[in-house]
């Protein structure tokens, strides 16, 4: 899949991508907003053993858990998580990008890119993201986005062994039909 935006490019990972994984993702300050499985420091070991399960997903075009492509490498990633049963037509979506290019609007690009997509092609009626509460770049990224703070959830997580509240962010999609 490619999705293509004025400031980066939403595609699928490639086994190619290792170095630049690298080189973006061992960063401090992106690994102490997302969630424990994204390690720190992050190794080649870390990329290659990603990549090897990224590629595989996406062989048959259909991940959901993608690069954003910035100056012809991977700089970040994003993707969403769909629910199942009563929750199948929602999904959580995630995202992280190389500190180098914070500030330039690339995420908001990239969040836009792959909700659009998610919301028509995969016809999903929420998606939903939490990031912590003190982070208000990424929080101010979805609500550029079009998404909407439905509340804060206090002392919901706990991250480096300090609890943190996470911010309930979603959007809807108003024209959703079931299908069923």
């Amino acid at each position: 899949m490619v999705l293509t935006g004025a400031r980066c490019i939403v595609r699928s990972w490639r086994t190619g991508d290792a170095d630049a994984l690298v080189r973006h993702a061992n960063n401090f300050e992106v690994a102490r907003q997302l969630r424990d499985r994204f390690p720190h420091p992050y190794t080649p070991a870390d990329a290659a053993a990603f990549l090897r399960h990224a590629t595989a997903q996406g062989a048959g075009g259909r991940s959901t858990n993608l690069a954003i492509e910035v100056d012809g490498e991977a700089a970040g990633g994003i993707g969403f998580v769909s629910g199942s049963d009563i929750e199948r037509f929602s999904a959580e979506i995630g995202y992280w990008l190389g500190e180098q290019y914070w500030g330039r609007g690339i995420t908001t690009e990239a969040v836009l890119l792959v909700t659009a997509h998610a919301l028509t092609a995969v016809n999903l009626l929420r998606l939903f993201a939490l990031p912590f509460a003190d982070n208000t770049a990424s929080r101010r990224v979805l609500e550029k986005a079009g998404y909407d703070c439905e509340g804060i959830l206090r002392s919901s997580s706990v991250k480096y062994g300090q609890r943190r509240d996470q911010a309930m962010y979603a959007r809807v999609n108003e024209t959703w039909t079931s299908g069923q």
